[in-house]
């Protein structure tokens, strides 16, 4: 592409001429710059791109985007206030704004994200639609499914995702939408037709430096929608509900709860943990939409938890808005199978074993609560401290353990700093495991702590028994938790075929 050409799509506020010569492609990485390359220099929380500057023109760079000049290069270099939104908007030009060409539902949440993405695109395929699928776990472009790096990609890689989809034919798309990936204009020029916010607490405080920043960070995906976007929100949640004025799209919304939503959902049973509940559709504007589709409507889930709901009336909400009918809404969530470590069923015989992600405080209470509403004899609980993500986020998760032990009569808390099974951006500090300690003994309640996950894991399934439920629980700690436990269930069961004790492992991408 012509450099002039390109350069249209980003305002330039002062330039260092050299020779111009035609652009091959665009690049961030100084590894990923071949000859003929625009490099553009990203300010990030560990280095800057500008350190790299010459290392990309000794690659091939012909051209560089700069916050600040850099000397004695013979290459044009272009200087922009925000390299960043520079990078969304030039890579979605140089790709001819394939987002444009794709419905496209962007999905935010502290917790739930993964799950309700993968929610949507089950419905979206069920219903013939060829989908693509951008979040934590993988990224699906059409028949091209690759693990993930990011939870939202940087905008380069966003849009090539974008224009491979393009190429593949796949007219729907649904994306995990993060914090970072919002603060870090990681979505910049997407067009979005549906946004979701499904819920909101606190999280990431230490990575954005308060729960307000964190906030408003996370409202940037519908105080930025436009009057030709939907919002789609949940009413029960204080935070999330408290933007439904502060966006020019228009609203559909939900709520367990609170019984001003557009949805409701009423007869909620979770006695064993997979809920039935009743969605009933109570606006019917605009007509085009919700034409010949029922006031009331059955939903069975195959998945567990409270939070699952919630997660399951956002994709609801999303198919209602593609004008996708409810028995095949119905049909895709009794099928759907849920997403690894996201208060998943690994284990089910004489007691039940459930893998669940943990990842914060409001991660927590839904998850505990669920466990309240369901039928076992005995809760075990093994906890992997969360590490390297601050003593403000440990101290909320213990809080939150604290508040519930006694309500679910826990007899101990299990817990782990999961040394040897996390790298070093994941190793708890001193400081995290002694604020997990100091909540947990001011509440007056007993922790065995170990510092390895097998040991932690060994001593909650020698103390479940029969009808009990044994929860691991965690971020990165626990990643290979399901795998130690199976492992570990197959040598005290060897009645039990290993197909059986093993099937939650089958498809899994964490800790495999």
């Amino acid at each position: 592409m012509d450099q002039d050409e390109l350069l249209q799509a980003i305002k330039i506020l002062d330039k260092r001429p050299g020779t111009l010569s035609p652009v091959t492609g665009l690049a961030y990485h100084s590894g990923r710059v071949s000859k003929g390359s625009l490099f553009v220099c990203i300010k990030g929380y560990k280095t800057d791109g500008h350190l790299y500057l010459r290392q990309a023109v000794e690659n091939g760079a012909v051209a560089a985007i700069v916050e600040d000049f850099q000397e004695d290069l013979k290459i044009p270099q272009y200087r922009v206030a925000d390299s960043r939104q520079a990078l969304a908007a030039l890579a979605d030009h140089y790709y001819n704004h394939p987002s444009q060409k794709l419905k496209i539902t962007g999905v935010t949440a502290t917790n739930g994200k993964t799950t309700t993405t993968f929610m949507i695109n089950a419905i979206l395929e069920e219903h013939g639609l060829k989908a693509g699928l951008i979040g934590t776990v993988i990224i699906k472009t059409g028949e091209l499914v690759r693990p993930a790096d990011l939870t939202t990609p940087e905008s380069l890689d966003l849009h090539q995702y974008f224009q491979e989809m393009v190429e593949q034919e796949v007219t729907h798309a649904v994306m995990e939408v993060s914090s970072s990936g919002l603060e870090l204009k990681r979505v910049g020029c997407v067009d979005f037709d549906i946004v979701v916010v499904n819920n909101i607490s606190r999280e990431h405080i230490d990575l954005h430096g308060s729960f307000e920043a964190y906030f408003k960070a996370k409202a940037g995906l519908v105080r930025e929608a436009g009057p030709n976007q939907w919002a789609v929100f949940n009413l029960d949640c204080p935070y999330t509900a408290s933007l439904v004025n502060e966006t020019k799209a228009r609203i559909f919304t939900y709520g367990l709860k609170n019984r001003d939503a557009d949805c409701l959902v009423s007869d909620l049973d979770l006695s064993t943990g997979r809920a039935h509940f009743m969605v009933e559709l109570k606006r019917r504007e605009p007509v085009e939409l919700f034409a010949g589709q029922p006031q009331s409507f059955m939903v069975e889930l195959s998945v567990l938890g409270l939070h699952s709901v919630y997660n399951a009336m956002a994709a609801i909400l999303v198919a209602l808005l593609h004008g996708i009918p409810a028995p095949t809404i119905q049909k895709a969530l009794r099928e759907f199978r849920g997403v690894e470590r996201r208060f998943e069923l690994i284990f089910e015989d004489d007691y039940k074993v459930i893998d669940d992600h943990f990842a914060n405080s409001g991660n927590i209470h839904v998850t505990l609560e669920t466990l309240q509403m369901m039928e076992y004899k005995r809760l075990h609980l093994v906890y992997a401290i969360r590490g390297s993500r601050g003593v403000t986020v440990n101290r909320e998760n213990a809080e939150a353990l604290a508040h519930w032990v006694p309500r679910l009569g826990l007899a101990k808390v299990i817990a782990t700093t999961s040394s040897g099974h996390v790298g070093e951006k994941d190793t708890v500090t001193p400081e995290e495991r002694q604020v997990f300690e100091k909540i947990m003994h001011e509440a007056g309640i007993r922790t065995e702590i170990f510092d390895q996950l097998p040991d932690a894991i060994a001593s909650g399934l020698a103390e479940t028994a029969s009808g009990d439920v044994l929860l691991l629980a965690g971020c990165q700690g626990m990643d290979y938790g399901a795998g130690i436990c199976l492992e570990q269930i197959h040598r005290l069961r060897p009645d039990l075929p290993a197909e059986k004790v093993f099937a939650a492992l089958k498809n899994r991408v964490a800790g495999i």
